[in-house]
């Protein structure tokens, strides 16, 4: 599918740019993304169906029926008796289909009232039942058209406004077709019109109804010539697991970020049966490894399927030494590329240059690692990835500069959360390394601890306020001062064994620091955490990182905050998290703005964010159950429980969930309390 960087992440300074200093020459502005915030999106990825809230797919901006980026059909418009249909609602049936309903006055009735109903359910394979209603007291005979188009553009393509002009028909067996030398697209429907009309692509029926009676036609947009696209046919790793409490919400925000997931799942063009989550849609429907690893890491409660798929997915790209090659499409690294994940540039904003993804992905893949292995991932199959985590581990050994600080990109400044990210990986690095038989623990726990020290003594600004972590170290040490929601990463410490929680880069007292500026209303507005402080000079409340929300890094900082027994700061985030997730029908979007909340008011959506998105879909698990804090050591037969103090949501139970394999279920009482339900026999609480 596609997978476009949008103009909400430009690359606003070339790698290792000052960022005080414009570039020589500024870069072509790219085209605005037309905006989507306002559409309804049907996803089973590799499909997608994006239409107006009316549905009818007017072939203008962005509409259409989509199959692995490419648009199969833009033009899908209904005429009932002569009429536009007048529409009354839509609204999403759930991750892969819509509902758009509408009325039709004929005008076979005196007066104002409509007298047909028009209901249209679509589906992301591109399928659509069309059922019309008669509601007139006596029999109805209804002219029905449907007209039809397309360019067969590529999603990127549409976007940019290049689509190209729509393509002649043909007519099929029972609808119409459309081709190019590079792809083809049919529709079909059933019943088969009584009409078709290649050259104006319009299908044709006369429909007879009784009084209240029904008739549907279906229409189905493929490929080829085949009945209906192979959607959603990827192997599920995620356990269908529930959650339930005393607030309604607690259900639907967790049905629907998994169902989100789900409809996400691609698979691998090379291995088909390892799947990943695409980073969102419709701008990033493909693989990004961080994101897709952070995704992964968020839905280990829902089994590790997920996190070894998308493991051994980035391990085939990931660059080996000379002479050798880790798997398809990795090449042959030399010198500092060895055992670095590719990824691309992405904005951090107007204060730093762009950071890299691979950077990101290559801190993250021993963390996602070690975590899956303390969830209950086999021995044989951490066996076979740990070579790729040791690959990651020496290129950090090897990246490190000569302040034992981690740039990003190097030369680079050296970003606060890049710090947190390395300092993660080198101890359940560490971790991972000594519970395989592998040499190496001892190395990395000594680094993180210099690392520790070193972030004491550079990162830390000072003020009347008790001071904050800065966003980033410029090259030549001085700080950015800036608050950023970034800082989250550094309550992130990640799991060791035992049900032991890693030590962060921050002491406790400036843990607790911390803790009081994110639960500030200078960074949590309401509705979650800000990606930079209010009063930060440049602040913008749609920027994706300069003041709009990230439910990502909120629910990491929700987390955060609960495992450091931080439990009012972790409430209000929480309960900002849970209330957005409402307005906004219980999906997150990757970004929303972050307008101060006040009475009566809402979130605001960002016109170009992704909805949904892996990291938003995957926040909302991970939020709710940082409330029971699972805390499970697999390998040595126990898991903990650390649930937040106070139960700020009443009393919360998640069922179906997966560790080592078996079904896992817990309870939190409205005291706070948890009490595991149901967990494989091998498991003892405690640890």
């Amino acid at each position: 599918m596609a997978h476009l960087d949008s103009p909400a992440r430009p690359h606003d300074h070339p790698p290792g740019a000052h960022p005080s200093r414009p570039p020589a020459a500024p870069p072509a502005r790219r085209p605005d993304l037309p905006p989507v915030h306002g559409a309804v999106l049907c996803v089973a990825a590799p499909s997608l169906v994006i239409s107006p809230e009316h549905g009818q797919l007017t072939g203008r901006g962005l509409d259409g029926i989509y199959r692995s980026g490419r648009r199969l059909l833009s033009r899908c418009l209904l005429r009932v008796a002569g009429h536009d249909p007048v529409a009354v609602q839509g609204r999403s049936l759930g991750a892969d289909r819509a509902s758009f309903t509408a009325t039709v006055r004929t005008g076979a009735e005196a007066g104002p009232d409509p007298d047909i109903g028009v209901e249209r359910v679509r589906h992301a394979d591109g399928t659509e039942q069309i059922t019309l209603r008669s509601y007139a007291a006596r029999p109805v005979r209804l002219p029905v058209e449907i007209s039809l188009g397309t360019d067969l553009a590529e999603l990127a393509a549409v976007a940019a406004g290049r689509a190209g002009p729509e393509l002649p028909a043909g007519v099929h067996t029972s609808g119409l077709r459309w081709s190019t030398t590079e792809a083809q697209a049919v529709t079909t429907a059933e019943p088969p019109p009584d009409d078709a009309l290649a050259s104006a692509g319009l299908l044709r029926w006369q429909l007879e109804l009784a009084p209240g009676e029904s008739r549907t036609i279906e229409l189905r947009t493929t490929q080829d010539r085949s009945a209906r696209a192979p959607a959603g046919q990827v192997a599920n790793p995620l356990a269908q697991a529930r959650a339930e409490g005393d607030d309604p919400r607690v259900e639907a925000w967790f049905r629907t970020s998994l169902a989100d997931l789900r409809a996400l799942l691609l698979r691998d063009p090379e291995e088909p049966a390892d799947a990943f989550v695409a980073a969102g849609v419709p701008w990033r429907c493909g693989l990004a490894p961080a994101e897709s690893l952070w995704a992964a890491r968020m839905a280990l409660p829902l089994g590790t399927g997920l996190a070894a798929a998308t493991l051994r997915v980035l391990a085939r790209s990931q660059p080996g030494p000379s002479g050798k090659d880790t798997g398809r499409g990795a090449g042959k690294g030399t010198g500092q590329d060895v055992g670095k994940i590719p990824g691309p540039l992405r904005s951090a904003g107007p204060h730093l240059p762009p950071g890299c993804t691979g950077t990101e992905a290559t801190l993250a893949f021993p963390v996602v690692l070690a975590e899956a292995r303390l969830w209950g991932l086999p021995e044989d199959e951490v066996a076979r990835l740990l070579p790729a985590a040791e690959r990651c581990l020496d290129w950090l050994r090897r990246s490190i500069g000569e302040d034992g600080l981690l740039a990003d990109p190097d030369p680079g400044p050296r970003r606060c959360e890049t710090q947190a990210h390395a300092h993660r990986a080198a101890l359940l690095g560490a971790d991972l390394l000594a519970a395989c038989g592998r040499p190496g623990a001892e190395e990395w726990r000594q680094w993180a601890g210099a690392l520790r020290a070193r972030f004491h003594e550079a990162f830390w600004v000072d003020g009347p306020d008790g001071g904050r972590p800065a966003a980033a170290l410029h090259p030549d040490g001085r700080p950015v001062p800036r608050l950023t929601g970034a800082a989250a990463h550094l309550l992130d410490t990640g799991l060791l064994g035992g049900g032991r929680v890693a030590p962060g880069l921050l002491d406790k007292v400036r843990t607790e620091q911390l803790a009081r500026l994110l639960g500030a209303p200078a960074m949590d507005c309401g509705w979650g955490l800000r990606s930079m402080a209010a009063r930060e000079p440049g602040h913008n409340p749609f920027g994706h990182r300069s003041g709009a929300v990230r439910p990502y890094e909120s629910a990491v900082a929700v987390a955060g905050l609960a495992a450091a027994g931080f439990e009012k700061e972790a409430e209000g985030l929480l309960r900002g998290l849970l209330d957005a997730a409402e307005c906004f029908g219980h999906r997150l979007p990757e970004m929303y703005a972050a307008e101060q909340r006040t009475a009566g008011s809402a979130p605001l959506p960002h016109p170009a964010a992704c909805r949904p998105a892996a990291v938003a879909a995957a926040a909302g698990i991970h939020a709710l159950t940082a409330l029971a804090g699972i805390r499970p050591d697999v390998p040595a037969g126990t898991v903990a429980l650390a649930p937040l103090a106070g139960a700020p949501l009443g009393a919360v139970r998640l069922s179906e969930l997966r560790v080592a394999g078996e079904p896992f279920t817990v309870r939190v009482s409205r005291l706070g309390l948890g009490m595991v339900e149901e967990a494989a026999d091998a498991l003892q609480l405690g640890g």
